[in-house]
């Protein structure tokens, strides 16, 4: 009897914390993969030393490729009409972990005295390879929050849950891995650094076995243990353990596929997964139709205008923001330490989020969020004009911190909007389409995520960073002007989002209400008619 009670009309078990924890179990394994993004360029850039022009490019290339292979994937699952044991969705998702748990690891094989050849064809086949497996995971996924319960507050609590999901699975290899793979170079008595240190050959004329043993700003030479400081800044030297970011890439792939079965042996898809399609008629599907379709649908646009300004702004700044801190902070070890300070204010929202959906609405709430965000954006250009540096970080982590808190309520509710997107699409057209709608958000930020990470590299290089140098022959002025484009990128971030929030996105919550009560009564008809 008691089991009974847990069931819903349908027979099926009701919606509850065991699908709220696989759903954010979920987003933790496709982070434990999707966090490395941020290591890719640095790896690349500083132990792999390809030129910003170059690794520019092929992130451009293997990150459209990424984008457009999205909607394919979509219209695929979409389609297939195939029985599976455990599904549809969860076959896939289990498809895709299986190839994530190595696919993270091919794109870091450390070979840094390859030739630049052999180099540009391993980041482009091992990126492609890891990639692949990650939309195969992702882009079901996504979708599935339309499939396990079709209640709107219940759909709200599965995009916190998510947020949780992500965040936890962005913030502990965020924290983690710069402590592993970052090391201040200390003084061991001998003169042989630049064999040590792993100094680039370009870079001898700057680090003479004269000058690498005499401390710049005593004169006196080192004593045992002693930082060494950089001859060029006068700041300690910190290198990046490119062997190390294999192994930390391989263990992140076996802690995502454990979190993925968590999710699959725990989560219920209530709505009929055949109602997930890309077009009624089953015809071919056309990626200009749905492109066209997209672009009308509102809602769907400005939530990825946001998304886009995210990762154009935050994520494009990752390379960037750990130059900075190897070379004018000089604490690369700790950078996501003090990253995950500035964005610890989002969990903030996290227990009052349903509470303030309803009496506010989504689109209001994220809407003054972008608002708090702009200021913190704003605080961002100030901390490069401050000379001290411990100052000028202080300053940097209230900015942080403050663009942090208007983050928060958007990020909770952000995957919940595109759910509401998905609804505008059948209210509005009369089709569904969730697989191609999530598909082509999942487009645009993935080539977000391409253009942002290109452009930044092209700047960085235009800001005076040359790769063959790596973190340790920089100039001071290059190091300062890093500080610039970081908060440059942070006030962008803000700007997009509060475009796509506040002047394209249309749901509010009157509006919201309206198309809610529309599709209950269209279907309740609907199932009379039968």
């Amino acid at each position: 009897m008691k089991k009974e009670k847990n069931l819903d009309a349908k027979g099926q078990r009701k919606f509850g914390i065991r699908d709220k924890l696989a759903y954010a179990a979920g987003d933790l394994g496709c982070n434990m993969s999707f966090s490395l993004k941020n290591t890719v360029q640095t790896f690349w850039l500083v132990y792999m030393m390809l030129e910003t022009g170059l690794l520019s490019i092929l992130l451009l290339l293997v990150q459209i490729w990424d984008a457009v292979n999205d909607p394919m994937i979509g219209s695929l699952i979409d389609n297939d009409r195939r029985k599976y044991k455990m599904g549809k969705f969860k076959t896939y998702i289990f498809i895709g972990a299986c190839g994530l748990l190595v696919g993270g690891a091919a794109v870091f094989l450390p070979f840094p005295g390859a030739p630049k050849v052999l180099k540009a064809i391993l980041f482009v086949l091992g990126y492609i390879v890891w990639d692949a497996f990650y939309t195969i995971a992702n882009v079901p996924y996504g979708s599935m929050l339309s499939l396990v319960t079709e209640d709107v507050g219940e759909r709200a609590q599965l995009s916190t849950w998510r947020s949780i999901g992500s965040m936890i699975g962005n913030i502990l290899p965020s924290t983690i891995l710069p402590m592993l793979i970052w090391r201040k170079v200390k003084f061991d008595g001998t003169t042989d650094f630049l064999s040590k240190i792993e100094i680039p050959k370009d870079a001898a004329d700057k680090f003479s076995p004269e000058n690498i043993v005499i401390n710049p700003l005593t004169k006196e030479p080192y004593k045992m243990g002693e930082e060494v400081l950089s001859p060029l800044t006068g700041k300690p030297l910190e290198v990046l353990l490119g062997d190390r970011v294999f192994w930390a890439a391989l263990i992140m792939g076996i802690i995502g596929f454990l979190a993925f079965i968590f999710m699959i042996k725990n989560i219920t898809v209530r709505v009929d997964e055949n109602t997930v399609k890309t077009n009624e008629k089953t015809e071919k599907f056309n990626i200009a139709k749905a492109f066209g379709k997209f672009m009308r649908n509102r809602p769907a646009v400005g939530a990825t205008l946001a998304a886009m300004g995210m990762f154009l702004g935050m994520n494009a700044a990752a390379t960037a923001t750990t130059i900075m801190f190897a070379t004018y902070f000089n604490m690369a070890s700790l950078s996501g330490l003090v990253q995950m300070i500035g964005f610890l204010p989002m969990f903030l929202f996290m227990p009052f989020i349903t509470k303030i959906v309803k009496k506010y609405g989504k689109k209001e709430a994220s809407v003054f969020g972008t608002i708090i965000s702009l200021v913190g954006g704003v605080i961002m250009l100030i901390f490069p004009m401050i000379s001290n540096v411990k100052t000028s970080l202080v300053v940097y982590l209230l900015g942080l911190v403050i663009y942090g808190i208007g983050m928060g309520v958007y990020t909770c509710v952000s995957w919940a909007m595109m759910g509401d997107a998905i609804d505008y699409n059948e209210w509005k057209f009369g089709t569904r389409e969730e697989g191609t709608v999530y598909s082509l958000h999942s487009f645009f930020r993935k080539l977000a995520q391409g253009i942002g990470p290109s452009m930044v590299l092209l700047l960085m290089g235009w800001l005076g960073y040359e790769a063959k140098y790596g973190t340790i022959g920089q100039s001071a002025a290059t190091s300062h002007n890093m500080c610039w484009l970081v908060a440059g990128l942070y006030m962008f971030s803000a700007v997009l989002q509060f475009i796509g929030i506040a002047v394209i996105y249309n749901l509010d919550k009157k509006t919201l209400d309206k198309m809610n009560t529309e599709l209950a009564e269209r279907k309740a008809a609907a199932e009379q008619g039968e």
